[in-house]
C-alpha cells in the first residue's frame, strides 16, 4: 500500500464529540480534509450542523448531530442516527469534556463530583459501549480519546500566577482517559479495533491577553519554545484513525511540544 492511500480516509465515516471546540474543530476538519465523512456531535447542535455546513462548503463532508452525553437517549439516538443514514462507524473520537462544577478540591462535593463524571467519565465509556458492536460487526475500528499532559504529568502549580488553578477533576478523569484507553486496546484488539490517546498542550489563544506571565512562562519551559497551534492536533489524529498506524493500539501519543520530558 502506497503511503499516501494508508494515511487516506476516504469512505470512513468518523464521530467526533465535542466537535467544534477548541480542539474539536481542528479534529474533525483534519478528518474531513483526509476524506472522511465526519459527523460532528456536541449540546450545541446548532453548532455542530454550522460547523458542518461550513466544511461542506469547502467540499468535505461534514453533518451536525446534537448529543448529551449525560443522556443514554441521546447516545442511543446519534449512534442509531449515524448506522441508519451511513451503515458503519470506523472512527470514534472521544473530545467532549464539561468543564461546569470544576474546581479545585476544597471546592468539590458530591454533587459537584457527580456531575462532572457523569458527563466526561459515564458519558464516554457509555458512547463507547454503544459504537463498539457495530465496530465488531465489520471487523475494525479505531478509537481515539483524547487526554491532556494533565494525563500524564500534574500540573505545575509554580507556573500559576495568582488566582489561577487547575481543576483536580480534570487531572484524575484525564489519567483515567488514559487507561480506559489501555484497557480497551487490550480488550478488543481480537476483534481488530484500535483504541488510542492523544494526550495534547494546552491550547488556548486568549491565555496570551489574559495571563502573560503563565503564557510565556509555559513556552519558555517547553522544548519547542511555542505553544501548540490549532492545526498540530490534525496529524496525530489523522494518522490514528488510518492505515498509517494499523500496528498501533494502546498508545498515548503526548503532543505537547516536548514540555512534559523535564
Amino acid at each position: 500500500m502506497h503511503v499516501r492511500e494508508m494515511y487516506d480516509l476516504s469512505g470512513r465515516i468518523a464521530i467526533v464529540t465535542g466537535g467544534t471546540g477548541l480542539y474539536g474543530s481542528p479534529i474533525s476538519e483534519g478528518l474531513a480534509e483526509a476524506g472522511a465523512t465526519v459527523i460532528i456531535a456536541s449540546r450545541n447542535g446548532t453548532r455542530c450542523k454550522h460547523f458542518a455546513a461550513v466544511l461542506s462548503e469547502r467540499g468535505f463532508n461534514a453533518a451536525g448531530y446534537s448529543l448529551d452525553l449525560a443522556s443514554d437517549e441521546s447516545i442511543e439516538k446519534l449512534v442509531s442516527a449515524v448506522i441508519r443514514k451511513y451503515g458503519f462507524i470506523h472512527i470514534l473520537v472521544n473530545n467532549a469534556v464539561t468543564r461546569e462544577g470544576y474546581g479545585d478540591l476544597q471546592d468539590m462535593n458530591r454533587e459537584r463530583i457527580s456531575h462532572t463524571l457523569n458527563v466526561n467519565v459515564n458519558g464516554t465509556m457509555l458512547l463507547t459501549k454503544a459504537v463498539l458492536p457495530y465496530m465488531q460487526n465489520q471487523g475494525s475500528g479505531s478509537i481515539i480519546n483524547i487526554s491532556s499532559i494533565q494525563g500524564v504529568t500534574a500540573p505545575h502549580f509554580p507556573y500559576y500566577e495568582e488566582g489561577q488553578s487547575s481543576p483536580v477533576g480534570y487531572t484524575f478523569e484525564k489519567w483515567g482517559m488514559v487507561g480506559f484507553t489501555k484497557w480497551l486496546a487490550a480488550y478488543y484488539g481480537k476483534d481488530n479495533i484500535r483504541a488510542n490517546c492523544i494526550s495534547p498542550g494546552g491550547y488556548h489563544p486568549e491565555l496570551k491577553t489574559l495571563r502573560p506571565r503563565f503564557y510565556h512562562t509555559y513556552q519558555e519551559h517547553t522544548p519547542l519554545k511555542r505553544w501548540p497551534e490549532r492545526d498540530d492536533i490534525k496529524g496525530p489524529v489523522v494518522f490514528l484513525a488510518s492505515d498509517a498506524s494499523r500496528y498501533v493500539t494502546g498508545v498515548n501519543l503526548v503532543m505537547d511540544g516536548g514540555f512534559t520530558i523535564w
